[in-house]
């Protein structure tokens, strides 16, 4: 991690998000480092042959999913995209189990056979990643009516992308959820580009927060690369969602620093626009220097998370090669639900 410096212009004094604790600010850089470490070691272990099929990195975009998931409760429903690690950590899943799926192995959220895109717990109520664009959005829609007709304050927390943005089910979503008023939070993390497209030549409107105007459906765009920003947007948005106001979208304004997914070379974009953005704008790099600043903590007790983070991840990528692939006969496991 790049140590602060006169080239990155720090932007705590620009944030209008209300000031956190130390304790607070450590929580979620702890978090925000263990997303960080993981989706490294993913994409290492990617190169090397242990991960197959479609790998999407979240690198970048971790105050999204911190600051959000820190506003919610461990009740709450949350679903997400194809790219997906940050936010089954977020929820509390264990490094161990992702890691082991996204390796195809027994010991998986899974058991071996989702893989990168498609593993879930009922545990943490994390309801998947999803591969097909914007098709979590009627199920985190689903849930929100679920939680809504057993008559709790529960929410669903559905996040999706500014490339989904533009899919039809996602506007009949809208309609139903403001029609019955579902405590749906719809989590926009406009990470810039959809696959290979700027937004800019993909939307008519980029002001993707008011996509829900024609509903009566609030919106408001929160600074994505500031956790303590995105905490407290989430905290405004789902106190409407849970008091029953109905759905509420906020759109999180984000970057990806990875291609689109491990195989995308991503030359739709400069390496100086992403240099720019790294040293400039990352959000952890951010954070260490409010916590720093603030005086919450010194350069040794960052860099002691720093390396419990990384002990925790060198386990979790041992556990996953140590566990063993599937019994063919899982195959015929998990396909049907008899009722």
């Amino acid at each position: 991690m790049a140590k602060a410096s006169a080239k990155r212009k720090p932007r705590g004094k620009k944030s209008a998000a209300p000031a956190a604790g130390g304790d607070e600010l450590l929580k979620y850089y702890r978090e925000m480092l263990l997303i960080r470490r993981f989706e490294e070691k993913a994409g290492q272990l990617y190169g090397m042959g242990l991960i197959g099929g479609f790998c999407h990195l979240y690198i970048g975009q971790e105050a999204v999913v911190v600051g959000i998931q820190s506003a919610c409760r461990s009740d709450d429903a949350v679903v997400t995209s194809y790219r997906d690690h940050g936010h089954m950590l977020a929820c509390g899943m264990d490094p161990r189990g992702v890691m082991a799926e996204l390796t195809g192995r027994a010991g998986g959220y899974s058991k071996g056979k989702g893989g990168s895109m498609h593993m879930f717990s009922r545990e943490k109520n994390f309801f998947g990643g999803h591969g097909i664009v914007a098709a979590q959005v009627p199920i985190g829609t689903g849930l929100a009516f679920a939680f809504r007709y057993q008559g709790t304050d529960n929410i669903c927390t559905t996040y999706f992308g500014d490339g989904a943005v533009n899919q039809g089910q996602v506007y009949e979503s809208f309609n139903m959820a403001a029609l019955w008023k579902l405590p749906v939070l719809y989590v926009i993390e406009n990470n810039k580009y959809g696959m290979g497209t700027s937004v800019e030549r993909a939307s008519a409107s980029t002001d993707l927060c008011q996509r829900g105007k024609a509903y009566g459906i609030p919106g408001e765009a929160a600074d994505g690369m500031d956790v303590v920003a995105m905490r407290a947007a989430a905290e405004k948005a789902i106190a409407h969602c849970r008091a029953g106001k109905g759905p509420y979208i906020l759109e999180a304004m984000t970057y990806r620093y990875r291609g689109h997914s491990m195989s995308d070379p991503a030359k739709y974009r400069t390496k100086e626009e992403v240099q720019k953005v790294r040293s400039e704008r990352d959000p952890i790099d951010y954070l260490r220097d409010m916590i720093i600043g603030g005086e919450h903590a010194d350069e040794e007790a960052l860099k002691q998370i720093d390396r419990e983070v990384k002990d925790i991840i060198a386990d979790a990528a041992a556990f996953a090669q140590e566990s063993p692939e599937p019994d063919p006969s899982e195959l015929w496991t998990d396909v049907l639900v008899e009722a």
